[in-house]
């Protein structure tokens, strides 16, 4: 696929408004979720979630585009439109995740390695012609105790843009995700230093593997305290710190930032991303600033369902109002 096609999907996922909805859980994650509502985990309880997701009115004015898992590409509604298919109606791009989930790094306590290369050009060749024209890879980053290790750094990012030119010559635009984690109790400026190195390593491995930056999303980390941190950084810190982190290590022809919430609570995700959109609108920032969020979407309408098809509407309302806030904070017009 030509480059400029890749741009112009890239450009899509983070289009003004709009964020991506990360519906990717694993099996294994998705049955927590679910054993949390007291839901049993099915194939079909799994896909009548999802599809409360994907038809909810208006879902096109604050989705771009869905990371789907697997399963999740090859489901359909009750009426036997496949979720692909259902998302495009309403201009949302569909996306897969294609890591095979974090594993202990050997010789690195308390650091971990993301597997899934074997094999991944033929999955990503099937998944193109599934309907998904985006992946995501996730690298988990782990702060303290004298991590992260350049090891762990150097590996992860390694992977990451294997993946990525995997990805570009299978026509997929891929999500570059790594991930500092906020587990903890590390300052802002631990992960400020941990997000640096993390970011100056993962383009320094996309351009060593010829990998097109136009035709690329980042997802990472704000730049935040640990979520056990005595003295927690305020939104206003968080902003300015991430910024001037991604003015460092951002090269200007990414075509946008699509942030994780990363375990924040649901109010903090939409207020930091507020704070950063305000400072973007004051200043020349040469990328889009969006969401790409999981549970900073979905636990408000998950805990609204709770598997009952008479609260179907109610976990749509939740997910709508979901989304319009962080759509709002995504334009730096957020009002609690």
């Amino acid at each position: 696929m030509a480059s400029a096609e890749l741009n112009s999907i890239a450009l899509k996922m983070v289009a003004r408004k709009k964020g991506i909805l990360a519906a990717d859980e694993s099996t294994g994650t998705m049955t927590k979720r679910l054993d949390s509502i007291g839901v049993e985990s099915t194939s079909e309880s799994r896909r009548q979630w999802r599809q409360l997701l994907f038809q909810t009115p208006d879902i096109g004015g604050y989705i771009s585009g869905v990371i789907m898992y697997d399963e999740t590409i090859r489901q359909s509604d009750d009426s036997g439109i496949s979720f692909v298919e259902l998302l495009a109606k309403n201009d949302i791009l569909t996306g897969i995740k294609v890591d095979n989930s974090t594993h202990d790094l050997a010789g690195a306590p308390g650091e971990f390695i993301t597997e899934g290369l074997d094999g991944l050009r033929g999955r990503l060749s099937e998944y193109y012609k599934l309907g998904a024209r985006f992946a995501k890879w996730r690298a988990l980053i782990t702060v303290g105790e004298g991590r992260p290790s350049d090891y762990a750094i150097r590996v992860n990012m390694h992977a990451l843009g294997r993946y990525a030119a995997l990805c570009q010559e299978q026509g997929l635009v891929p999500i570059v995700e790594p991930e500092v984690l906020m587990d903890g109790s590390h300052s802002i400026d631990d992960c400020r230093s941990a997000t640096t190195r993390s970011l100056v390593a993962v383009f320094e491995e996309l351009a060593a593997q010829n990998v097109d930056l136009e035709g690329i999303v980042l997802k990472p980390n704000m730049v935040i305290s640990g979520s056990d941190a005595p003295n927690r950084a305020p939104a206003t810190e968080v902003a300015r710190q991430t910024i001037d982190c991604f003015l460092e290590t951002v090269p200007t022809n990414v075509p946008g930032i699509a942030f994780l919430s990363g375990g924040q609570g649901d109010e903090e995700s939409v207020v930091n991303l507020d704070e950063i959109n305000k400072i973007a609108n004051q200043e020349d920032l040469p990328w889009e600033l969006t969401y790409s969020y999981g549970r900073g979407l979905q636990a408000a309408p998950l805990a609204a369902w709770l598997g009952k098809t008479e609260n179907v509407a109610a976990g749509q309302a939740a997910f709508q109002k979901r989304g319009l806030d962080s759509s709002a904070a995504r334009e730096g017009i957020y009002t609690s």
